[in-house]
């Protein structure tokens, strides 16, 4: 996946590059919802979809760093927030479950 799919105007970009760009557009974007959230509800708050691409977007950031770069502080740094966005998401998830009404 080092092939290169552009070159041109200083810039470089491979398949990995695209993996590690689709992160950080996901990682960068959940706040962009989250504002949303917030100015819909008008109080702050983080939607379900904002761990979604939390930890998908420490997941490609993360196969970026790991496969395309071989970065160890890029690997340290997403490895974290997938496992906090993992568990946050699981919370939500089951307390979204304890809150519907229990089915005859």
């Amino acid at each position: 996946m080092d092939t290169v799919i552009f070159e041109g105007y200083g810039l470089i970009i491979t398949p990995w590059k695209l993996v590690g760009y689709f992160g950080v557009l996901l990682f960068s974007g959940r706040w962009v919802v989250q504002v949303i959230y917030s100015k819909v509800y008008k109080r702050p708050v983080l939607p379900t979809i904002f761990w979604y691409m939390s930890i998908v977007g420490s997941l490609s950031l993360l196969s970026y760093f790991t496969f395309g770069k071989n970065d160890s502080v890029g690997i340290l740094s997403n490895l974290f927030p997938a496992g906090v966005a993992s568990y946050n998401l699981w919370l939500d998830v089951r307390r979204r479950k304890d809150r519907r009404p229990a089915q005859a």
